[in-house]
């Protein structure tokens, strides 16, 4: 599927700025900027050094359209593996826009998304699971998300996987020889050792799995419902939070009636407050459609901030808080839940010891009284995950799903040993298995994929 032809692309984001980038790979990506381009050294690029750059203008008929950075990269030791050049120029969308159009009076033509990318995987630069790393890298927007996709475009858990294949394939491969030779009495492949590398397949696929939940939290940022009944203050603290009036606030009961978001980083990870609408019974058709919204919001979040109304409470709507949020706890077992008492600055008499088991935090988010206690207790469960990122941390959705698919196909060989069942039939599982994971390397791929996967790149990238 390796093209031979030459694509360029501005690589720079569009619109005006100080710097463009635009770059042409290709097999005449040197020969076609040698056309348009006049060093001030008068050296051509043909004959220039690899990674290095020279200062000269881009020529259209003898008018100069603009003076520019030329650096030439040679195959194999560039980007996509071919020959590539990056012009460095001035931000005018004009310029942009004449220096491609130049080029493409010559033998190239505009890339399409994520094709410099692909020629880079096709050409052996990188595997699959690490050029699609290289679009998370683009897209994350904090310290964690950008550590996460570094980890993945070095490597991550390409090496385990390649390991875990190779192994599987011996195994494959013994087990075809048995089948070539089954008029015999012999055993090439040991089954007591087969059980041994599925069982060490099984445990490495579980690590896996079970760090995408860790994975897709930090990429997509951490969902933080504010919860609770209307007019306890949910709005006022998701402002108080952002620091800016982001949801509207009134003491009429119901004001909310959907579900607001806004993020903020905190330790380096983007969190995203949910303001949801107040839980209550209603009748009201809009109303109660918020509500079914903050139920689904708060099966989707990591943090609850469950907020209570401190200036109201007596007796009877202690003890309903104190079932409520045993029920949340039973409900949703995963999900971390802070218990926030809100208006402290209005004084109360009665008792919050039934909400001890909670560790309640007392604020006051209208004066932005003790906000403080609240982000650091998101702050300690943030480095608890974040604590958890190493390389074999998956982020993927696609990963995450190949992997699923290989865990099974394992768990089918296991059984099918334990049933004794005949050697032809397990080879049928165990490459079912070592396609999945070639799937996720890219060894095994087709256009339908890797079209699929590049499409959702930037054009120059």
């Amino acid at each position: 599927m390796v093209k031979n032809d030459n694509i360029l692309a501005l690589a720079s984001p569009s619109g005006v700025g100080a710097i463009s980038l635009i770059r042409i790979s290709g097999p005449q990506s040197i020969s076609i900027v040698d056309n348009i381009f006049d060093g001030i050294e008068k050296i051509k690029l043909a004959d220039q050094k690899a990674n290095s750059v020279q200062l000269g203008y881009i020529i259209d008929n003898k008018r100069a359209i603009d003076k520019v950075l030329v650096t030439v990269f040679r195959n194999p030791k560039s980007y996509t593996g071919e020959d590539l050049v990056e012009i460095s120029c001035h931000g005018s969308t004009f310029i942009q826009e004449s220096i491609i159009q130049l080029m493409l009076k010559f033998d190239c033509r505009v890339a399409n998304p994520g094709e410099f990318t692909m020629r880079s995987f096709l050409n052996g630069k990188m595997d699959l699971s690490q050029a699609e790393s290289v679009a998370d890298l683009i897209s994350s927007n904090s310290e964690a998300s950008h550590k996460l996709a570094m980890n993945q475009m070095r490597g991550g858990f390409k090496n385990d996987i390649n390991d875990l294949r190779t192994e599987l394939v011996n195994f494959a491969s013994l087990i075809e020889l048995e089948l070539d030779f089954s008029q015999e009495d012999v055993e090439f492949a040991n089954m007591k050792e087969l059980n041994k590398l599925l069982d060490k397949i099984t445990s490495s696929l579980k690590k896996l799995i079970d760090s995408f939940k860790t994975g897709n939290v930090i990429k997509n940022g951490i969902p933080i419902a504010i919860v609770g009944e209307p007019n306890t203050g949910k709005s006022t603290l998701l402002n108080a939070l952002l620091n800016e009036d982001r949801a509207i606030v009134s003491s009429i009961a119901g004001t909310t009636r959907d579900t607001i978001e806004d993020q903020i980083i905190i330790n380096g990870v983007n969190c995203r407050f949910i303001d949801t609408a107040g839980i209550r019974s209603t009748d009201d058709e809009i109303e109660s459609i918020g509500i079914e919204r903050t139920f689904k919001k708060m099966s989707e979040s990591e943090i609850i901030v469950f907020l209570i109304d401190y200036s109201d409470l007596d007796k009877n709507k202690l003890n309903y808080y104190v079932d409520y949020l045993n029920e949340i706890e039973e409900k949703f077992p995963n999900t971390k839940l802070i218990t926030v008492l809100n208006k402290k600055d209005v004084k109360s008499n009665i008792s919050i010891s039934g909400l001890d088991k909670f560790n309640p935090i007392k604020i006051s988010a209208k004066n932005k009284l003790n906000i403080e206690s609240l982000t650091e207790k998101i702050s300690a469960y943030i480095n608890n995950l974040t604590s958890q990122i190493d390389n074999s941390t998956i982020s993927n959705s696609r990963h995450y799903d190949l992997l699923n698919k290989t865990f099974e196909e394992i768990h089918k060989v296991k059984i099918s040993i334990a049933d004794k069942v005949s050697s032809d039939l397990l080879a049928i599982d165990i490459k079912q298995a070592i396609y999945y994971l070639g799937e996720l390397t890219g060894e095994i791929s087709n256009d339908e994929i890797l079209g699929n996967i590049f499409s959702k790149f930037c054009i120059g990238k």
